[in-house]
């Protein structure tokens, strides 16, 4: 039987996986009131903050499978979260929409989701709390360079 070779370094995938359940666990009551899953609102998060896009655009910036994002939309399209419109010029290409629904649901939760993130910057500190965007960004930036990727 041989010994493992030593790993010099700390788990830094683990860690992050334990720093993601320390945040999401906060969002997580104001998710389940209002019966959306954690999937459904990365996707209403995003098309809020960048706006429309087509589902490959969603795959990237929500970190959802393309399968799993086919099943996820369809669910969203059945409770009139998003609706989907053909690219001008394209039939076959589709942008995703959101819908009134899901703006007013976001807006209803907006104050709740605003005292979580006010909750976790108490916790950690301002400074704490924009070292840790910034660190993440370039996090991102670096380590997506490094393998081709885009951010």
């Amino acid at each position: 039987m041989s010994a493992a070779a030593p790993i010099r370094h700390r788990n830094l995938p683990l860690l992050l996986l334990h720093a993601r359940e320390a945040v999401l666990s906060r969002f997580r009551p104001i998710l389940n009131a209002h019966g959306l899953t954690e999937q459904q609102w990365r996707i209403v998060r995003a098309l809020i903050d960048t706006g429309p896009r087509e589902p490959r655009e969603i795959v990237t910036l929500c970190g959802i499978s393309s399968p799993s994002l086919a099943g996820i939309l369809a669910r969203m399209e059945d409770l009139g979260l998003v609706r989907k419109a053909p690219v001008d010029g394209d039939q076959r290409r589709v942008t995703v929409l959101l819908t009134t629904k899901s703006r007013r649901l976001a807006e209803t939760m907006a104050p709740q989701i605003e005292a979580v993130y006010a909750g976790i910057e108490a916790a950690l500190g301002k400074d704490f709390t924009d070292d840790t965007y910034q660190a993440l960004d370039a996090m991102i930036a670096r380590l997506g360079e490094a393998s081709g990727t885009p951010e």
